[in-house]
């Protein structure tokens, strides 16, 4: 298979398969997915001979994206995704607890959207700062 890219475009891509990666794998300890272990070490060797040897590093034996690359600001890109996936996702949890876990349908779609928009508004507003959680076991 043959890909032509421009360096930047390359560079992006090792952004999208670092994030891609991340995802996957991040919190799958020992049970990796290693065949995207293996792509993403792929690519970073093919950085470090397209002349971005600052991008990729060698540990055990294996290329992997270098600590200039992963401290160079890839990690903030994916803590503003988690932070508002965390965000979308627990608005709707509680849109959805406050509608007693019923079905969603035709009929009651448009409050769903608007209890989640309400908690939406709030935690921009706000962040968590006014979710309590009462609890016996504290």
């Amino acid at each position: 298979m043959q890909l032509e890219l421009s360096k930047k475009q390359f560079r992006r891509l090792l952004d999208m398969v670092y994030i891609g990666n991340w995802i996957l794998n991040s919190t799958r300890g020992e049970d990796r997915f290693r065949d995207y272990d293996q792509v993403e070490s792929l690519l970073f060797e093919k950085a470090r001979q397209e002349g971005m040897e600052i991008l990729a590093e060698t540990y055990q034996g294996e290329t992997v994206p270098s600590r200039a690359f992963v401290e160079g600001g890839i990690h903030e890109a994916i803590m503003e995704y988690e932070n508002n996936v965390f965000f979308d996702i627990l608005a709707e949890d509680l849109a959805r607890r406050d509608m007693n876990d019923v079905p969603i349908d035709a009929s009651n779609y448009a409050e769903l959207n608007q209890r989640i928009e309400a908690y939406i508004t709030e935690f921009e507003e706000n962040g968590t700062d006014n979710i309590t959680v009462e609890t016996d076991s504290l």
